[in-house]
């Protein structure tokens, strides 16, 4: 991946996910595409479908998922 592509991690707010942005951004990437579930609901296939037309990333890293936490 070259340092400008456009690359979209679901997920930035948990654990795994979040650790994939810290480290992509630590490793120089610049142009990470985030967004909250508020934001995209990746179960709304119309939400999910527009949204990948508008954005168009290059790369995607699906961290995003319904877990009950670390207990």
């Amino acid at each position: 991946m070259e340092k400008n592509s456009k690359i979209y991690v679901s997920g930035h707010n948990g654990l795994v996910g979040n650790s994939v942005y810290e480290k992509l951004k630590s490793l120089g990437y610049n142009n990470i595409i985030v967004r909250t579930h508020d934001e995209l609901d990746l179960i709304n296939q119309q939400d999910t479908s527009n949204f990948f037309e508008k954005e168009k990333p290059e790369y995607v890293f699906m961290c995003a998922a319904m877990v009950g936490g670390i207990h």
